[in-house]
């Protein structure tokens, strides 16, 4: 189902129930839960459960649906306040409508970064993780539940904008066919040596707000070095959302892989 006209987006409210989180507690999504119990005759039993198995079922699944529907999905990842949805909006700007795109945007709390997206003309469906005390991810079931308000055989691009976090939502396969992270040089040259994961499963870096660089004291060449050794041959793009300068190899890039599998 497609966005009506006069219709900004849709609102999908979720909680993972598979994995709960305490308020201001810290969490573990590690492959492996270790359970120890003991059974007759004091023998000790180890049980194994990988947690994100039924996740990674779900993943396929919806890889299944991608393909057959010719679609390209980009999984876009980053902190809060990187920059990410402006990054996305020009994005969106330089693609359409020859690559017809259509976005998920995953936000603990509000619709802000939906409404400003809708403005580019693409169907855009907003994820929120509130009600229940705000998951810092987008997991593969929530992605297939919201495919219900985008027709895929409409779009050759679909954007998933996932929520701010440099930690959970690297560890969710959600059937992507891309993973990019956005950091923006405000945030200091540690990132990627502090979050090697997120850097590690990516396919590409753009590195954002370049434009603040003459009034910061950012080592540029020190961050590429990290990210090399993290992800050898990775892409960083150096970009400024707000001049657009660096964009047109990222552009580039991004046509090159809906390219490779839409043939578009």
């Amino acid at each position: 189902m497609m966005n009506l006209p006069g219709e900004k987006h849709l609102l999908l409210r979720h909680h993972d129930h598979s994995h709960g989180h305490g308020h201001g507690h810290g969490h573990d999504h590690g492959r492996e839960d270790v359970f120890e119990t003991t059974a007759g005759g004091g023998r000790r039993i180890k049980v194994v459960r990988r947690v994100l198995d039924a996740n990674d079922v779900t993943a396929a699944r919806n890889r299944e649906l991608f393909a057959a529907g010719n679609v390209f999905v980009l999984n876009m990842m980053s902190s809060p306040g990187s920059g990410k949805t402006t990054t996305l909006q020009k994005t969106l700007a330089r693609l359409m409508p020859d690559v017809r795109a259509a976005v998920i945007v995953g936000d603990i709390c509000t619709t802000n970064d939906a409404d400003r997206l809708a403005a580019s003309g693409a169907p855009v469906v907003q994820i929120n993780t509130d009600q229940f005390g705000g998951d810092c991810h987008l997991a593969a079931h929530v992605i297939e539940k919201a495919l219900d308000g985008i027709d895929l055989e409409a779009i050759d691009l679909l954007i998933v904008e996932n929520i701010g976090n440099l930690v959970c939502p690297a560890e969710f396969d959600i059937g992507e066919d891309k993973r990019v992270v956005v950091l923006s040089v405000t945030e200091g040259e540690d990132k990627p040596a502090k979050y090697p994961l997120m850097f590690r499963v990516c396919d590409a870096t753009l590195l954002n707000k370049t434009d603040l660089l003459p009034y910061l004291d950012y080592d540029l060449a020190e961050v590429e070095k990290t990210i090399a050794g993290i992800k050898p041959g990775m892409p960083v793009f150096k970009i400024s959302a707000k001049t657009e300068d660096g964009f047109d190899a990222w552009i580039d890039w991004l046509r090159d892989q809906v390219r490779d599998k839409v043939g578009k």
